[in-house]
C-alpha cells in the first residue's frame, strides 16, 4: 500500500456513495471526503463534470503511478481500482485469477447491474414519481425482492459472506442498498439470511465508520418517522422532477 494516497472522494449520503467510503475505511486508506449537494445539482457543475462526465456520485481522484491525477467514476470501477492498487493483503478482495476473484466480481456486477438499478427504480416510483403508478411500483419492488431472494439463498448456503469466508467488495457494494430497502417499500424480514448478513456487516468497524460519510447514515430512522419520510421524499421529488425536465430539454436541443 502506498504510504500516503492522495485520494479525494466526491460523495453524498446514498447507497452508492457509502460503498466507497466503506471500502476506504475497510482498507485503512487516508482520504478526503468532499460532500456534493446533489439537491443543488453540484454534480452538474463543470469542475465536477471534468472528473465524471456523467455527472453522478460517487467519483474519486487519486495520484496515479505516473504522478498524474487519475479520475475514477462508477462505483464498481472505483472499488475494483482501490482493491487492485491498495489491497495487497487481500483484506476485502481475492487475488486476480483465482476462483474466488471471479466469484466476487459476479456479485459485484450483480449489484451494479441488478440490485442498484431495480431498487433505484423502486425508489423512484415509490417515493419520487409525481403520480402513483402501481405497475411501476409493483414491477420494481418485486424484481428487487427477487434479487434479494437470490442473495438470501446464497448467504444461507455460505453462512457468512457472499464469497468465501470474508467480507469483500461484493458484500460492501450490496450492503448500502439492502440497508435502505425500506425506502423502496421492501421489508427484509422474509429474507432471514440476508437480514443476518446485514447485521453482521454493521458490526464491522469499517462499515460502521464508512457508512456515516459524508453525513450520518439515518435511513432506517427516517423510514420509521412517516412525517419526516414524506417531507424528505417531497423535497427530493421536487429536484428529481426538475432534473428530469432539464435533461429532457438538453436532449431536445442536442437533437
Amino acid at each position: 500500500m502506498a504510504s500516503d494516497p492522495s485520494i479525494t472522494l466526491y460523495t453524498a449520503q446514498t447507497p452508492n456513495g457509502i460503498k466507497i467510503s466503506i471500502t476506504l475505511e475497510e482498507l485503512g486508506i487516508p482520504y478526503k471526503a468532499q460532500k456534493l449537494d446533489i439537491g443543488k445539482n453540484t454534480q452538474k457543475e463543470p469542475w465536477f463534470l471534468a472528473i465524471n462526465p456523467n455527472g453522478r456520485i460517487p467519483a474519486l481522484t487519486d495520484v496515479f503511478t505516473d504522478g498524474e491525477q487519475i479520475n475514477l467514476f462508477e462505483s464498481g470501477s472505483i472499488m475494483q481500482y482501490l482493491v487492485s492498487r491498495y489491497d495487497t493483503d487481500y483484506k476485502i478482495s481475492y487475488p486476480a485469477g483465482t476462483r474466488e476473484f471471479y466469484e466476487m466480481n459476479n456479485w459485484l456486477f450483480f449489484q451494479n447491474a441488478g440490485v442498484g438499478p431495480m431498487q433505484g427504480q423502486a425508489n423512484h416510483f415509490t417515493r419520487y414519481a409525481p403520480d402513483i403508478f402501481e405497475y411501476g411500483i409493483s414491477r420494481y419492488q418485486n424484481e428487487t425482492r427477487r434479487l434479494y431472494g437470490v442473495m438470501d439463498k446464497k448467504l444461507a448456503a455460505t453462512g457468512q459472506y457472499l464469497v468465501g469466508d470474508k467480507c469483500t467488495i461484493a458484500d460492501i457494494a450490496n450492503y448500502g442498498w439492502v440497508a435502505s430497502a425500506g425506502w423502496a417499500g421492501i421489508e427484509i424480514d422474509q429474507f432471514p439470511a440476508l437480514k443476518a448478513w446485514e447485521e453482521r456487516m454493521e458490526k464491522r468497524p469499517g462499515v460502521e465508520k464508512g457508512r456515516h460519510v459524508p453525513d450520518p447514515h439515518k435511513i432506517k430512522e427516517l423510514i420509521k418517522d412517516k412525517a419526516k419520510a414524506e417531507k424528505h421524499a417531497a423535497d427530493n421529488r421536487a429536484w428529481v422532477q426538475a432534473g428530469m425536465k432539464e435533461d429532457a430539454k438538453k436532449t431536445s436541443v442536442e437533437k
